[in-house]
């Protein structure tokens, strides 16, 4: 039949349960432990953001300062001279970008340039071809290297189609603007602007139409093509960039832009709002007669120090990525009826190295940060973070999670700057996380394994009770047959006078079986309620073997055995402290015992003797002669309700509580309890300390 509480479980059932306990709290405990590592990874990764943002908005400050330093530039300045005057006449000057070598701010430069009304080049580096290069301070080797760059700039604007390849003459040149005092207005142009406004609006724009094309988006079918002549890493589209933080992120405020210009109407003007003008007087525009630099003009004295002011409205600058990978900046200029396109040629790479990756690796974020620079959609360089890969020739190769993606301001607002994150360090707080995870892992493991542990122990101690009362009630129940037994056959004379002594001695036997039964059980009851009760007293060894002798001699007997007693005189001479019902409780169990396991021996014998250990220790011992104790089970024979053999079949009865006893008793009385085997047999001890009456009784 199935028990009840813990002995109906088994360890199966036991590991099931425990198993769904520790799901129930495992669950919950993880789901906070991942929502906290959740919480500090959004605040690295919010952190980093914010880093990124600051970034962004300091590159973004230096390329404005340098744009705004471009955009102060005067109109003449493009010329390679400059008329300045100061109300008595005018005085030829080289302009601050004639200089040579090109000395700016600027990352990347290559040269500036101005394209007229007629789409003729210049360059303020090289002087007028009717100026003398000398005379100018200008030497052979120095004009040489001025006119390749010239050359340079011309190249390649002409192989992006902005300007047509040829050089123009300064004969050739459009008529504009020259200082007041010469009369041939005709060739100078410098009163026949009404002839100039007459001509189409369609032919003066036509040769600079390359210049508004810049600033449209390119749908055109070669845009594919064009993307792959600008960029080897291909489309933004082509990143694997995750984005799933950028989903819960708001969107990051666009950078100051004081310069960003509306959508351009037209022939690519932009609002009128954001156009300066200037009050200046003209430049020589890149050819200048030999009298402007030395050669009197009496004509012109006799008129007086005549100075026309022509205002000119000055328009934002743009920038626009050509095809052959160059930047280019420019401005319109529109001066006394004429459209001219001042601009700067740019160098991707150093640009890009002065202006954005230097400043980037500069700061902490660039050794944990990937920064990709992509303009109109195309990406022109990456620049991983330090503990990632130094080289990237794919845009699909750059991974991880993209902090921040944003624009520069104008003329810049083509070009985007995407953060993207690998492995984000780790946050403030994480180690602690880290520590609180793991004791709590280790706790909740740890527990649910001691509790396991106890359940199996409770279990089996279940069992063991369950299997208790059964042995008690068999072991109550069969000398309790017999006595009824023998007690009619008494009762009702069938018995021969003879025997009638055997029949009443097996009677009183039984009884005081029972009766030890009984008592080891008020003794448990009495241990477990831990209401156990001794009274020691000091008793010499000998005496106390004469009192087991005459406890134990009946039972050996009509078991079969013989007895032999051993104690030497100095170990009868012993005093010690004991207990003398719970003594000769202890001496009969370890006797039943050895009568029990050693009734199939070929020597019944048991041997209870006495010796002393040690000056401070007395050893009685109770052998038998019988198969001795399995090694395995030496040290769990004193457990409670432990029997060696399992079950009521077994060939050796008992309840598995009298050994359990045995050891309680002892220790408390000061004492300890072993097993040990010998050949054959096995010798049961017990240690009691030797009291200190010993001296007073042999002094007796």
């Amino acid at each position: 039949m199935r028990g009840t509480g813990l002995a109906g479980w088994n360890p199966r059932r036991l590991r099931l349960v425990l198993g769904l306990f520790f799901v129930a709290l495992a669950i919950p405990a993880g789901l906070l432990i991942h929502q906290a590592f959740g919480h500090l990874k959004w605040a690295a990764f919010r952190q980093h953001q914010l880093l990124a943002e600051e970034l962004a908005a300091r590159i973004d400050t230096r390329l404005r300062d340098i744009v705004q330093a471009e955009e102060a530039r005067a109109v003449v300045d493009y010329g390679f001279l400059i008329a300045t005057g100061d109300g008595a006449g005018t005085v030829p000057q080289r302009s601050s970008l004639a200089r040579y070598p090109v000395s700016t701010a600027l990352p990347g430069l290559v040269g500036y340039f101005q394209v007229d009304a007629a789409g003729a080049l210049t360059t303020p580096l090289v002087p007028p071809r009717d100026g003398d290069a000398r005379a100018l301070g200008i030497a052979p080797g120095e004009l040489a290297a001025r006119e390749a760059l010239d050359e340079r700039i011309r190249g390649i604007l002409t192989d992006n189609r902005l300007v047509q390849g040829a050089r123009i003459e300064a004969d050739a040149l459009p008529e504009v603007p020259m200082p007041a005092g010469r009369r041939d207005k005709d060739r100078l142009g410098l009163a026949d602007s009404d002839r100039q406004r007459a001509a189409p609006a369609e032919e003066q724009v036509r040769p600079q139409a390359a210049f508004d094309r810049l600033a449209e988006i390119d749908t055109s079918p070669m845009r594919e093509q064009k993307t792959q002549a600008r960029s080897r890493l291909g489309r933004i589209e082509d990143l694997n960039l995750d984005e799933r933080f950028q989903q819960a992120t708001p969107a990051a405020p666009a950078l100051d832009n004081a310069f960003r210009t509306s959508e351009l109407q037209g022939d690519g003007a932009p609002e009128q709002g954001l156009q300066r003008k200037e009050s200046r007087v003209p430049a020589l525009a890149g050819a200048i007669a030999p009298e402007s630099v030395g050669v009197s003009d009496p004509e012109a004295e006799a008129a007086g120090p005549a100075i026309s002011l022509f205002e000119t409205e000055v328009e934002p600058f743009r920038m626009s990525l050509l095809d052959s990978g160059h930047f280019v900046l420019f401005r319109q200029v529109r001066q006394d009826g004429q459209r001219l396109i001042q601009g700067v040629l740019v160098e991707q790479t150093p640009f890009l190295r002065g202006g954005i990756e230097d400043v980037f690796r500069q700061t902490l974020l660039s050794q944990t940060t990937d920064l990709v620079v992509a303009w109109d959609g195309d990406v022109l360089a990456a620049y991983p973070s330090q503990a990632s890969r130094g080289y990237l020739s794919r845009a699909d190769e750059l991974r991880g999670a993209l902090l921040l993606r944003t624009r520069l301001s104008a003329p810049l607002q083509g070009m985007e700057l995407l953060f993207s994150v690998g492995r984000l360090p780790t946050a403030p707080g994480a180690h602690l996380v880290y520590w609180i995870a793991a004791v709590l892992v280790a706790i909740l493991c740890g527990g649910i394994f001691l509790i396991y542990r106890l359940g199996l122990r409770q279990i089996a101690l279940a069992r063991q009770q369950q299997d208790f009362v059964s042995a008690v009630s068999h072991e109550l129940k069969t000398p309790l047959t017999s006595i009824r037994m023998y007690g009619e056959l008494l009762r009702e004379g069938w018995v021969p006078e003879e025997r009638r002594t055997s029949y009443y001695a097996y009677i009183h036997d039984e009884s005081e079986r029972l009766s030890r039964l009984i008592e080891n059980v008020l003794q448990l009851a009495r241990m477990t309620r831990n209401d156990l009760r001794l009274h020691l007293r000091a008793v010499s060894a000998g005496e106390l073997m004469e009192l087991i002798r005459s406890k134990v001699t009946s039972r050996i007997e009509r078991a079969g055995f013989t007895l032999n007693i051993d104690c030497g005189a100095q170990a009868a001479a012993a005093v010690v402290s004991v207990d003398e019902d719970a003594f000769s409780q202890i001496l009969i169990n370890l006797v039943d015992n050895a009568v029990k396991f050693s009734a199939g021996a070929e020597r019944k014998q048991v041997d209870i003797g006495c010796r002393l250990a040690d000056p401070g220790t007395l050893v009685f011992w109770v052998r038998d002669y019988g198969p001795g104790v399995p090694p395995a089970q030496m040290r769990k024979i004193f457990r409670l309700f432990y029997r060696v053999e399992g079950g009521l079949t077994r060939e050796t009865a008992g309840t598995g509580i009298g050994l359990a006893l045995v050891r309680q008793l002892a220790e408390a009385m000061g004492g300890t309890v072993h097993v040990a085997n010998r050949e054959p047999g096995a010798e049961l001890c017990l240690c009691v300390p030797v009291s200190t009456g010993a001296a007073k009784l042999s002094d007796a």
